[in-house]
Parts: structure tokens; sequence; C-alpha cells
């Protein structure tokens, strides 16, 4: 069972619901085998989005997203029993954001271990198939 939590929706003006969140979460999970496991989601000012940015990448001012893995994803290394996995936690700026949709699966396949700084473009091409799937 997958868990999410979701916090700061009122810092949206017109913020996805539930549902939408957690299709984008599953399909993004879905590329790596993953359907059970527990991950938050927070939307932030932007001037928090700037100190955990320079806090974890020493980078100066805000961003759109930013993805804290925690557990480290591995399709077969959660038996299932006892609590969900940490798969960790995206931390979303809204002010910062053109798409939300977008920087939801962005910080997900971020978690999955994605990184578009150093994959040749496969991360963003993996984003742009979920987001078509999404809006489907």
């Amino acid at each position: 069972m997958l868990e999410i939590e979701i916090f700061g929706t009122e810092r949206v003006a017109d913020p996805p619901t539930r549902v939408q969140i957690e299709r984008l979460c599953v399909l993004a999970l879905a590329c790596a085998g993953i359907e059970d496991g527990h991950l938050a989601i927070e939307f932030v000012s932007a001037s928090r989005i700037a100190e955990l940015n320079a806090e974890h990448r020493r980078k100066h001012g805000p961003t759109d997203v930013l993805s804290f893995p925690i557990d480290g994803v591995q399709a077969d290394g959660w038996s299932g029993d006892g609590p969900p996995r940490e798969l960790g936690d995206i931390v979303i700026c809204p002010e910062h954001t053109a798409d939300l949709y977008e920087a939801i699966l962005h910080g997900v396949l971020h978690l999955l271990g994605m990184d578009h700084e150093s994959d040749d473009g496969e991360m963003l091409a993996v984003q742009a198939e979920l987001l078509r799937w999404a809006r489907l």
C-alpha cells in the first residue's frame, strides 16, 4: 500500500486534488516496480525552499522542487511486512513551479534515484511520458 502525506496545500492557488497527486506518484513509482511505501509532499514558500537548497545543495536562491530519498528504492527490497518503506520527502515551491504535475513527477523520479544532470536525458524523457499519461 502506498501512503502519501501532503502538507501546505494552502500555499497553492489551485492545488491538485489528493487523487491527482496519488495518481502522479503511482505512475512515477511504477517505473521502478514500486507499489508500496510512504512518501511526503510539502508545498513551501520561496524562502523555505531557498533555505533547503542552500543547506542541502549549496545553491543559493529558490528552486522548484527538491527530493530527499530516505530508504533508497529497490523493487525487491521490501517484504511488505511491518510499516511501509520510507521512500522520502518531496518539497515543492509553487511560486517557482510552472506545472505542479510536472514538479510532483520530477520529485518522485528523483526519489527513485534518477538524475537528469547525469543520465543523458533519460529522466526528463520518462517524466515527459508520465506527464502525457497523467493528462489523459
